[in-house]
């Protein structure tokens, strides 16, 4: 099912680099072949290349600067890192609808055809207020909004309005009224007008020209003219995901650790090569630090797939940042069965994963490990960036074996309300008194203890 992929979508790509080709994929796209072994298989697989160590000194160092110099030391950061003063990072609000209405009328309909699928799964999926009784003790759950989120928009290789709704609109789902959004500038001291358009869209109204460590630290700690957030969520590079991790505690942090993009594709030959390559092309063309794995089984499809990433990857006008996730973590991973293709996904715990095989539905329930799952034929990745409704925020490099999506619940906290009627204490009194004798908290007894006394004594009721 392998044809030459200009053929297939040459009307989208550009040819005109087709003199950049040099070499082959499959010197780059190095293989594992696991063919004939059993699993578990994690000490046989790579773990994620972050680009070397994290640069926990160089961050440390760049949040203490914001921490001390506020809003000074934005600027100078600003100029460092981006190449570019800017004075006053605020955009106005006025500059935001202009944007807005400025926008090609079609790119206007996606965001909202976008805007309105992803805010109504979000609503849809929000925890609701529930109440268990038990013996005469009420317990109200509630969930309450923080009052100020902090979203992060990356910038510089690509431009990223969708991240902007999918950041904003769990909020909004939440209950958050106050959002602070911060994305990078580009060379001309600007940020491009459709993420500005898309900030308005979603009804934000302090937008900063801040990026990087910069960006994280001011949101959570705050400058002479931006205030603190009580949560910051949106994905990075491996700058920001550190600078997160370390604000954490000082702010709440949303979802696991959403770094680099990665994708795994397990397919077989009934789906067609070149979607199964533009689906592992569509995740790395997102530049370095990512990951794009294909695990199959049949060695003969894995050669016509890297044939046509190839081909993709030489007509892409993002060749150069596709070409620096495929060579340092691209892989072919070859195995026995499906079974054993799950296996290595459940070890990888992708970000996104794609299953395009036979019976692909039969190995959901299989898959323990993964930000998204995509079933079929039908479902790239790309609608789970842009518009299917959950948030395309997801944990990387390992960490969908403890976290999902960003959601609804990254910007909440859950209140209890506890109410205790008489008989409700009358139920707990005798065990609330031994437990708390055996931890030796005297007080915890005797305030249990001293309310039974005032009601055998016919002070209260």
């Amino acid at each position: 099912m392998s044809e030459p992929y200009s053929r297939v979508a040459g009307h989208a790509i550009s040819a005109s680099n087709r003199h950049l080709v040099t070499g082959t994929l499959k010197t780059v796209l190095r293989r594992i072949d696991l063919r004939g072994e059993s699993g578990p298989f994690a000490d046989r697989l790579p773990r994620p290349n972050l680009g070397g160590e994290a640069p926990v000194v160089a961050v440390r160092e760049i949040i203490a600067e914001v921490r001390d110099s506020g809003d000074a030391a934005i600027r100078a950061l600003t100029m460092r890192f981006d190449g570019v003063d800017i004075d006053v990072p605020l955009i106005e609000q006025k500059i935001l609808k202009k944007a807005w209405e400025s926008l090609d009328v079609e790119v206007a309909d996606a965001l909202t055809l976008a805007h309105d699928r992803v805010i109504h799964f979000h609503e849809n999926e929000a925890p609701q207020t529930h109440v268990v009784t038990q013996d005469g003790i009420a317990v109200t759950s509630v969930p309450r909004p923080v009052e100020r989120a902090g979203l992060y928009v990356p910038g510089g290789l690509a431009t990223y309005p969708s991240t902007v709704l999918m950041t904003a609109l769990p909020a909004r789902a939440a209950g958050v009224d106050q959002l602070t959004l911060c994305t990078p500038p580009n060379l001309k001291g600007d940020v491009e007008r459709v993420v500005l358009a898309a900030a308005y869209l979603c009804g934000i109204t302090e937008v900063y020209k801040i990026g990087g460590v910069q960006a994280i630290a001011a949101m959570a700690y705050g400058t002479e003219s931006i205030a603190p957030v009580d949560v910051i969520a949106g994905p990075g590079n491996i700058w920001v995901a550190t600078a997160k991790q370390e604000v954490a505690g000082a702010v709440g942090i949303a979802s696991a650790f959403a770094g680099p993009s990665e994708i795994v594709v397990i397919a077989d030959e009934s789906c067609p090569s070149s979607s199964a390559a533009i689906d592992l092309v569509l995740q790395a063309e997102h530049g370095p630090g990512g990951r794009a794995w294909l695990v199959s089984w049949n060695e003969a499809y894995t050669d016509e797939v890297v044939d046509a990433v190839e081909q993709i990857v030489n007509l892409s006008p993002r060749r150069s940042e596709t070409l620096d996730t495929l060579k340092s973590d691209g892989y072919v991973c070859l195995v026995d069965d499906p079974e054993a293709a799950v296996q290595v996904a459940n070890e990888i715990a992708p970000e996104h994963l794609q299953l395009m095989c036979v019976n692909a539905t039969e190995f959901v329930s299989e898959i323990k490990n993964a930000g998204a799952v995509f079933i079929g034929i039908w479902a790239p990745a790309s609608i789970g960036d842009y518009l299917a409704g959950p948030s395309h925020v997801l944990p990387t490099a390992g960490t969908a074996r403890f976290s999902g999506a960003l959601t609804v619940n990254d910007f909440q906290k859950r209140m209890h309300i506890i109410d205790v009627s008489k008989p409700g204490f009358d139920a707990v009194l005798g065990a609330v008194d031994r437990l708390a004798t055996a931890e030796g908290l005297w007080a915890h007894a005797a305030s249990v203890r001293e309310r039974e006394r005032w009601a055998e004594q016919g002070v209260i009721s």
